[in-house]
């Protein structure tokens, strides 16, 4: 046997699975000791390992055994045991278990055959179950042996794909083979007595899955992203497809080879890039490739296996997509249009004062790749000018103007400017190109004049004087100055901030006025400076304005008096320890502040000789008793304190200060407390005696008022009743309408007694002199005990219930009369008519009461009247 582990084979040990054979270390097979071979066919497996690596390779070695010939007819020696053929292109029955017979008779070898591997092609059609080989034993002649089959497939996961019959030792595969899924399969065969005793020792099985083209190549990506050199030579890598296919690689099912189908675009030849048909490796096969021309090729690889036979093999394909990159083979020149301008120059107009705008000068960058090195180019101007004013931006697309931005472009400085502008690639020209690497063309700028805004030559401009000054003082001129000398141009002024409204400034010439007072210890000042903001503003076309700042720094004078602190204290009525720190606070500040001088005033005199200061330093001093014992209260003790200001301020400052009695620690006590808030014992009884003397006077009102309205209830009317005219409405009998009225049915004049006929009238009819149907109001209840001041109430109340009552008649709606004819049998009422002769007399009306006085001065007093 031959071996080859790459590695020159040093180390590797050889042995078989039969004791009857060994290798030698040259891969020899050769017999260990004298044998009868009782087959035509012997079957071993060779096994190589490597002690180091610990790799092991197995391989089946067959050995065809020519029999000799035998006289007198006799068969060879040692084939009595075996009645079967074990030849599985002759048999399907193997008879894996074999006797030897000796002088002693027949007797069990240790030794067992090795069963040839069993072949099952993958994604068969059946019928399942399907035979594959049978396996018996030549006692079952005996004996009644029972045959089983473990490992995996059988009894291990995946379960139940091979099975055998127990009796006939059939065995058999339940469904198709996958060999993607699994490539071979390792059986053991076992025979025993219907006890379940072992009969032969077990075998191996092994079952191979024969593979079919069943899978197709798989391309690792289906889009491969590569890229090569523009002017690349033939042979060129660019780059490697793969694709693997499932099937066993050993065979042709699984030999993948490749080709390419197509090449998009075609130029500037159809075959610009050739595959290895076995390693996957693009290379370029022609020259030509120019990235200005073509920038991308879209290549279509397909991958055939079965050895790239397109009539068998299966097939898929994927896109690898190649970028040329651009090399540095094409200088920036200037376009032809802006060179013939004017013999290599060109020109344009520019703003002034920095705005940012391009000239016109371009370059043809379409024969670079955009964003390269070898695209971007250069711009800089020569030293015969000026280019101080000049910045270049590079280009970001092809054909795109090169921007010149002007610093500080001012028209009154220059109004012209004369630039050579040079410009080159990043990157160096590739080898071999004869062309020069830069290009250069002249540009004339013109600067346009435009309305620029005034300006404030000091701005922040800072002024010193002292606070308070008086109003209308000048402060200072805040001029501004107008850049535009040759434009007739007025300048007007305005405030545009002033916080506290303190300045004016003239409109003409920036002159700065007070407008109020100063004031260092305002809250518009911040660290001791006032801030204010101005406009200048031109009449200009379009009108440009300008901002500055005024800022005012205030020197400090003294003009705030010190103020005492603390306002309020608390001291013993005796003196101890216990004394009151006192300070001042002053809103100026040095040198117009401390130290303080603390002294008492001499009147009242009370005050000096219930109270001394003493002094601790200069913005210090202490409060305390002079005499030994206060009567505790509050007492409001005056203290001038000065300053040390030029000329030095004052202020008398009253600190309240409460007198208690204290205990040990030097504390107030609870009554001292009471006692100090300036209400005595006396005090005390004399409010308790005034809120007394106010609550009885509160009760007696209260009793007077419940008197005062049981005297209303109780008090009868003060005039005769007779003269009574409270709600004495007389009702009188109905006469009726004479004896021409009787045949009238007055019924539909009365108030009817229930609404049934109202409310089951169909609806929308109404009769419009019915009562309507409503909530009624509730009308006063006249008092049991009336009282004279009650009359008018009453007769309000009543009066407006009925004015809003909806059910009082008449009824606020429209009354519909029925036709009575053309004649009458009553005369005309037209005849009768008032007359104002005296033959009634209305003075008995004077005797009805003050209630009827206007009527009796109506109708009374005669014809005189």
């Amino acid at each position: 046997v031959k071996f080859n582990n790459c590695a020159g084979n040093k180390g590797v040990r050889y042995e078989t699975n039969s004791l009857d054979f060994k290798v030698r270390a040259d891969g020899t097979l050769y017999a260990a000791h004298h044998l009868q071979v009782p087959s035509k066919q012997l079957i071993l497996v060779v096994t190589a390992w490597d002690p180091q690596s610990l790799g092991r390779w197995e391989a089946m070695v067959r050995f065809l055994v020519a029999e000799k010939s035998q006289h007198n007819g006799h068969k060879p020696k040692g084939r009595k045991a075996l009645p079967g053929e074990l030849v599985q292109q002759q048999s399907d029955t193997l008879l894996p278990w074999r006797q030897h017979q000796s002088a002693n008779g027949l007797r069990r070898q240790k030794r067992d055959w090795v069963i040839p591997p069993i072949n099952v092609p993958e994604n068969s059609r059946g019928p399942f179950p399907q035979q594959l080989v049978r396996i018996r034993s030549d006692k079952d002649k005996e004996i009644h042996i029972r045959y089983s089959i473990t490992g995996v497939g059988a009894d291990q996961p995946p379960m139940e794909v091979f099975n055998i019959d127990p009796v006939s030792g059939r065995m058999y595969v339940t469904r198709p083979m996958d060999r993607e899924e699994r490539a071979s399969y390792h059986l053991r065969a076992h025979a025993v007595d219907m006890n379940g005793n072992k009969v032969e020792n077990p075998i191996d099985l092994y079952i191979y899955v024969i593979d079919m083209n069943d899978n197709r190549p798989e391309f690792i990506n289906q889009v491969y992203n590569g890229s090569v050199d523009e002017g690349s030579k033939p042979g060129t890598y660019v780059m490697t497809v793969t694709a693997n296919d499932a099937d066993d690689g050993t065979t042709a099912n699984g030999m993948v080879r490749y080709r390419i189908v197509t090449q998009t675009p075609q130029s500037p030849s159809q075959n610009m890039f050739t595959i290895n048909s076995e390693t996957g490796d693009i290379v370029t096969v022609a020259a030509g490739l120019d990235r200005e021309k073509v920038q991308q090729y879209i290549v279509i690889v397909q991958a055939t296996d079965m050895e790239g036979n397109l009539n068998y093999g299966l097939s898929n394909t994927a896109t690898a997509i190649i970028t040329v990159t651009d090399v540095n083979d094409n200088p920036p020149e200037f376009t032809t249009s802006t060179v013939r301008r004017a013999a290599g120059c060109c020109s344009a107009e520019k703003p002034q004062k920095g705005v940012r705008a391009s000239v016109i000068i371009t370059r043809d960058l379409t024969r670079g790749q955009a964003g390269s090195r070898n695209w971007g180019g250069m711009g800089l101007p020569t030293t015969t000018c000026i280019h101080s004013h000049f910045s270049f931006s590079q280009p970001k697309a092809p054909r795109e103007k090169i921007q010149h931005f002007a610093a500080a472009v001012d028209y009154e400085m220059n109004r012209a400017f004369m630039l050579t502008v040079m410009v080159s690639n990043q990157a160096p020209l590739a080898s071999g190109i004869q062309m020069s690497f830069q290009s250069t063309a002249g540009v004339t700028i013109s600067v346009t004049d435009v309305n620029e805004a005034p300006y404030f030559p000091t701005n922040h401009k800072l002024i010193r004087l002292e606070e308070g000054v008086p109003t209308g003082t000048v402060l200072t001129t805040f001029s501004a100055v107008d850049p535009d000398r040759f434009m007739q141009q007025a300048v007007r002024y305005s405030k545009l901030s002033d916080p506290a409204n303190w300045l004016n400034i003239n409109a003409t010439n920036g002159q700065i006025t007070t407008a109020a007072v100063l004031d260092r210890e305002s809250d518009y000042i911040k660290n001791n400076v006032y801030e204010a903001t101005f406009l200048a503003a031109d009449n200009g076309i379009p009108p440009a304005s300008g901002t500055g700042t005024l800022q005012i720094y205030l020197i400090d004078i003294n003009d705030n008096a010190p103020e005492l602190l603390p306002k309020e204290a608390q001291i013993c009525e005796k003196p101890n320890l216990n004394v009151i720190n006192i300070t001042a606070a002053d809103a100026d500040i040095d040198p117009n502040v401390g130290p303080f001088v603390f002294e008492l005033p001499s009147v009242p005199s009370a005050v000096r000789k219930n109270w001394t200061i003493t002094r601790l330093n200069g913005d210090y001093a202490q409060l305390s008793l002079r005499i030994m014992y206060l009567e505790a209260g509050v007492y409001d003790v005056p203290i001038i304190v000065t300053d040390s200001g030029n000329p030095p301020l004052y202020n008398t400052s009253v600190i309240k200060v409460k007198v208690c009695p204290c205990d040990e620690n030097g504390d107030c006590t609870t009554i001292g407390a009471v006692a100090a808030a300036g209400l005595g014992t006396g005090a005390i009884i004399a409010i308790l005696i005034c809120i007394i003397i106010l609550l009885t006077m509160v009760l007696l009102f209260v009793v007077w008022m419940k008197r005062r309205e049981k005297e209303r209830h109780t008090k009868q009317l003060l005039i005769d009743p007779e003269d009574d005219v409270r709600d004495n409405i007389l009702k009188y009998d109905e006469e009726g309408g004479g004896e021409e009225d009787q045949d009238y049915d007055l019924s539909q004049l009365q108030q009817p007694e229930t609404m049934d006929h109202v409310l089951n009238k169909t609806p929308g009819v109404r009769r419009v002199d019915e009562r309507p149907i409503g909530a009624e109001p509730q009308y006063p209840i006249r008092p049991v005990i009336p009282h004279p001041g009650d009359i008018g109430d009453f007769i309000n109340e009543g009066l407006r219930a009925a004015d809003n009552d909806p059910t009082a008649p008449p009824y606020d709606s429209l009354l519909v009369f029925d036709y009575e004819g053309s004649g009458s049998t009553a005369g005309s009422v037209s005849s009768l008519n008032s007359s104002s002769s005296g033959d009634q007399d209305y003075d008995y009306l004077n005797d009805w009461g003050p209630r009827f006085k206007k009527l009796a001065d109506m109708y009374g007093g005669g014809e005189e009247d």
